[in-house]
């Protein structure tokens, strides 16, 4: 395979046959606005078999001239636009964004640490986010109203954001409040606390904010889980199970008291004693990236590579973070690799852009995606250079394209469910 970051190029060669290897859909060379023209799907890759719900947004045509621009007719546009604008706008770019996005970006992170770049410029009038709609949200959230949060291409949803909507929320919560009722116990717990990943929609943080609940990101996990049951005699985690799922094992929660919520069932799925028994209820939702991985990827990994260190996102399965060496956010897997010692060999349990890149960018190391099949986040994929011109062109016009904002009634509980998360601190350890 190509050392090249761009995971375009790599698709480019792969399906042209110059290059070996195989990727999971010949569809990913074709640009993401043939898609925009066809009905609703989350397009080629890791969630082009996943439902996509009844009106998710929509991009509409991106003009011609975006369409039938070169690279380099793009890239001077996107560099003419920002120098122009300047300190009046902020493009953050997510680490699973192609290459070809990401060399625009001003910082470049996970979805919390983008929002969290947004809350800070606060000088900028425009936060072009390139990534997906519940990022967007987010630094709607963490962003001040006179900033506008703009979306390149508004068909960049999030398949696993999706797997849990408001109104399959407020039913489960609806049930269990049935189930356990609503007073706390002789400790002062209630019976249940609802604990949102933070890859869920604006409507499921306020969710959780009016409910006396919390998010959490991939790397705060397990201090917003001890934080949720110290409130709660359980916890309701949505939308991603194996977050919660390995999050919870780690801090001894038997599996036997993990059942599963699956919305499209009878009560979840699940009895009464199974739900009363329960410590954590975790949502049927899933990463369709990160359940790629196997537990065969990684033995054949360590046949091939002896010594590989293998480290995996905890969006992963179960089985594939227990047999990994290591498990971490996409910042665990960044610093990881910045302090090892040169000569590692990596195999990566995570989206395929960000693996390319830091194999391009550690060339000290010899670092490599677990999955060999090039297959990368369908929605992610959805931004494109043509896209970021269009929406920036528009700006130095005095229109703003694509902007999302979310209503007062549901940003006021969201943003209260984050503001926990953010003064729920992980204990200092000794020594430090």
């Amino acid at each position: 395979m190509t050392l090249t970051a761009s995971v375009d190029t790599t698709l480019t060669e792969i399906i042209s046959g110059t290059t070996p290897g195989a990727a999971c859909s010949p569809d990913l060379v074709a640009k993401p606005w043939v898609f925009d023209l066809q009905p609703p799907s989350y397009g080629p890759g890791s969630s082009m078999g996943d439902v996509i719900p009844a009106g998710s947004p929509r991009q509409g045509t991106l003009p011609a001239f975006y369409r039938e621009a070169s690279s380099e007719e793009l890239d001077r546009r996107i560099r003419s636009a920002k120098e122009t604008l300047g300190d009046r706008l902020v493009i953050l770019g997510h680490f699973y964004q192609r290459d070809e996005v990401v060399a625009y970006a001003d910082y470049v992170g996970d979805s919390f640490q983008l929002a969290t770049a947004a809350k800070a410029r606060t000088d900028a009038e425009a936060i072009v986010f390139c990534g997906v709609h519940f990022m967007a949200e987010t630094a709607d959230l963490l962003s001040t109203p006179e900033q506008s949060v703009i979306l390149p291409n508004l068909a960049a949803g999030c398949s696993m954001a999706d797997m849990a909507n408001i109104d399959q929320v407020e039913e489960c919560w609806e049930q269990l409040t049935e189930l356990f009722g609503s007073e706390a116990d002789a400790t002062g717990r209630v019976p249940v606390i609802p604990v949102t990943y933070m890859n869920s929609s604006a409507a499921l943080k306020g969710f959780c904010g009016r409910n006396g609940g919390i998010v959490c990101t991939s790397s705060n996990a397990e201090t917003v889980l001890k934080w949720a049951f110290e409130r709660g005699q359980r916890v309701l985690f949505f939308p991603d199970q194996h977050l919660g799922r390995n999050t919870a094992k780690a801090m001894g929660v038997p599996l036997e008291q993990m059942p599963m919520w699956n919305p499209n069932k009878p009560f979840g799925g699940n009895d009464a004693l199974a739900l009363q028994s329960s410590q954590v209820i975790l949502w049927h939702g899933f990463c369709s990236v990160h359940k790629r991985f196997t537990v065969d990827q990684i033995e054949r990994a360590r046949a091939e590579h002896p010594g590989v260190r293998v480290i995996v996102h905890p969006e992963c399965p179960m089985p594939v973070v227990d047999a990994a060496d290591e498990y971490g956010s996409t910042d665990y897997i960044r610093k990881a690799i910045e302090a090892a010692p040169a000569g590692t060999t990596f195999a990566i349990g995570t989206e395929i852009n960000l693996v390319q890149r830091l194999a391009a960018e550690h060339p000290e190391h010899t670092i490599f995606c677990l999955d060999p099949v090039v297959c990368p986040c369908s929605t992610m994929y959805r931004i494109h250079p043509g896209y970021l011109a269009w929406v920036l062109d528009s700006l130095l016009d005095g229109v703003v394209l694509n902007q999302i904002s979310v209503s007062d009634d549901v940003a006021a509980p969201a943003r209260l469910a984050l503001e926990r998360m953010l003064a729920a601190k992980p204990p200092i350890a000794a020594g430090a």
